[in-house]
């Protein structure tokens, strides 16, 4: 359908109606039938009526009429692992298998190291465990650049034994705890402490424990 730009004063003919408004305006009707009684044989390709009933907006194609719908890039929604459900077409519903759902042990601190050691460095390993020290002698535990933990990740100390606990910074690890920064950490018995990864060798010591 063409488009026009009516100058003042100029004759508006019928013929400029039907072709400039009418045909290009949304037309309301009830029903398809309707429509079909209105407009009879005077349809063109690019106009759009909206039925009331069933609902919809249609656009004519040149030889038909057919549905205004915009489906977007999801076509279906698949129930995955402990899901049920789903659907390609109209309201989706997922539900959620409770039982069904595994928690990665490594998302919980459920593991326990015992040590006696006096020097002890925290390895990959030791991600989100308990690790119990319990020497009578002062104990070094180091937080090197092979622990990698990850951000978000941690490590449990609890000092159990007479020796002092130190957590200590190696080579290359930026540690952080009760508000200060410090290459080493001691922690009072019977405490404990969370070594937290906030980035890349950087950790955060958190509980009752004192730089020195």
């Amino acid at each position: 359908m063409p488009y026009k730009d009516f100058a003042d004063l100029e004759v508006l003919y019928a013929s400029d109606v039907d072709t400039f408004l009418m045909r290009q305006a949304v037309m309301v009707f009830d029903n398809a039938s309707a429509r079909s009684s209105a407009l009879g044989t005077a349809v063109v390709e690019g106009m759009v009526t909206y039925i009331k009933s069933p609902a919809g907006l249609q656009y004519y194609t040149g030889s038909a009429w057919a549905d205004v719908a915009n489906p977007g890039d999801i076509t279906a929604v698949t129930a995955g692992t402990a899901l049920s459900g789903g659907g390609s077409s109209g309201s989706v519903t997922l539900n959620v298998n409770m039982a069904a759902l595994a928690i990665n042990a490594t998302q919980v601190a459920t593991t326990q190291t015992n040590s006696t050691a006096t020097a002890y460095t925290f390895g990959t390993a030791d991600q989100n465990t308990l690790v119990r020290f319990t020497s009578a002698s002062t104990v070094t535990a180091t937080v090197s650049t092979a622990t990698a933990l990850t951000a978000g990740q941690r490590i449990d100390v609890l000092r159990d034994g007479e020796g002092q606990v130190n957590i200590t910074a190696g080579s290359g690890v930026t540690l952080a705890g009760a508000g200060t920064a410090a290459s080493a950490f001691s922690i009072v018995r019977y405490e404990a402490a969370s070594i937290v990864c906030v980035g890349s060798n950087d950790y955060r010591v958190i509980g009752n424990v004192t730089a020195i």
